[in-house]
């Protein structure tokens, strides 16, 4: 018969949300055990452009907004768990760049004085030129104005790696997710057949969160799912670039980030207004016609002719706003011992810890005493997208 388990916490999603959680949680002394039906990562997390922003497009044009705010010290502590300082442990995560830009094409540079002025702007904001520009603009055909903005750029499957190691030996793979329950109150999950009981339940599944709640038979929180058509391109005269490119509208035109392939060359990940709106209802052809269009008149000395173009559809999953809005902050919601939650950025997971510590805090949950974990079949980390998709 397998054996029933206990933990303080159980956590039930192993993207970053739920593994920084999970890692912040065993820091402090919590018995805390993370389950996962696939791989790590392998949802929203490792379709991640990987930029830890600070609220800087959010206020494109001056706006104060409540995300900005909420954002604005997320680079900080980033970069403090980075350096071995912060609240993790996060040495060996590889950074792709230091620093995210804001790239104003042609005449486009537009009035920005507002932008630079908003207290959105925490950090210091500079402009580049010459070889201090990222290594796509840096050509004689370049006009534009670019300006280096205090964010940083992560490679999210060396993070995934990184926080799976943090995560020691409690890690569960696991198919079947059934609710465990005693007298009509939620104690715990059986976890293909395994029992396992928790003093709180966090779910953490991203757009997995919809089919855990309808398990449990729990109509709320609602979720909402904001789509995304992204697009990759790889090939030989690629540079790195990590930038957003202004374009008319109060989002970027297109955010471009630059990652590391297996084979070596370099891929670009494209993201911005060109994969919402419109770029959601194009197919994928008519995608990839519309980002060779924007590269070549954003980039025209850049030879296409040897790369290679693939799209990624991305549900980005958040809970429920009216008109579909993106949300402030990381979101959590609480139902007894039951906690859903969506960090709604990957920059905001340390803010989505924060309001689960703080819950237990409240609720007077401390770390108990467990019986030691068995062996346990763990899931895989996950591949990134670029390899995956682009031979």
């Amino acid at each position: 018969m397998t054996q029933a388990l206990s933990t303080d916490v159980l956590i039930v999603g192993g993207g970053i949300a739920g593994l920084w959680l999970h890692a912040r949680l065993r820091q402090l002394g919590y018995a805390s055990l993370l389950v996962e039906n696939a791989s790590l990562g392998g949802g929203q997390s490792v379709k991640s452009q990987g930029i830890i922003h600070g609220g800087a497009k959010y206020a494109l044009h001056g706006a104060l907004t409540g995300a900005s705010e909420a954002i604005a010290d997320m680079p900080r502590r980033w970069r403090e768990a980075l350096s071995g300082n912060g609240e993790l442990d996060l040495r060996g995560v590889r950074v792709l760049s230091e620093a995210h830009y804001l790239w104003s094409p042609g005449t486009l540079a537009g009035n920005l004085t507002s932008f630079f002025a908003s207290k959105a702007v925490r950090g210091r904001v500079d402009q580049v030129k010459g070889e201090h520009l990222p290594p796509a603009l840096q050509h004689p055909k370049f006009k534009g104005k670019v300006y280096r903005l205090a964010e940083l750029v992560l490679d999210v499957p060396s993070l995934i790696t990184r926080l799976a190691e943090l995560a020691g030996d409690s890690l569960l793979a696991a198919e079947q997710i059934e609710p465990l329950r005693e007298q009509d109150a939620l104690v715990g999950l059986r976890i293909d057949g395994r029992e396992i009981r928790a003093q709180r339940i966090v779910f953490s599944a991203g757009s997995g969160n919809a089919e855990l709640l309808s398990t449990l038979g729990v109509e709320q929180p609602k979720q909402q799912l904001r789509p995304l058509h992204m697009v990759l391109a790889k090939g030989p005269a690629l540079k790195p670039l990590y930038a957003h490119c202004l374009g008319g509208g109060t989002k970027p035109r297109v955010t471009v980030t630059t990652h590391p392939a297996a084979d070596g060359q370099w891929v670009w990940y494209l993201g911005g207004d060109l994969a919402e709106a419109d770029g959601v209802t194009r197919d994928a052809a008519a995608q990839i016609k519309a980002a060779q269009q924007e590269m070549a008149d954003l980039l025209p000395w850049v030879d296409q002719s040897a790369t290679q173009w693939v799209t990624l559809r991305v549900d980005r999953a958040e809970p429920a706003q009216s008109g579909l809005v993106r949300p402030d902050n990381a979101f959590l919601a609480e139902q007894e011992r039951l906690l859903v939650g969506w960090p709604t950025k990957l920059a905001l997971a340390p803010d989505f810890a924060d309001r689960v510590l703080a819950a237990l805090q409240r609720d007077g949950i401390q770390p108990g005493q467990h019986a030691a974990l068995p062996a346990l079949p763990r899931p895989s980390v996950a591949t990134a997208v670029w390899d995956t998709l682009l031979p």
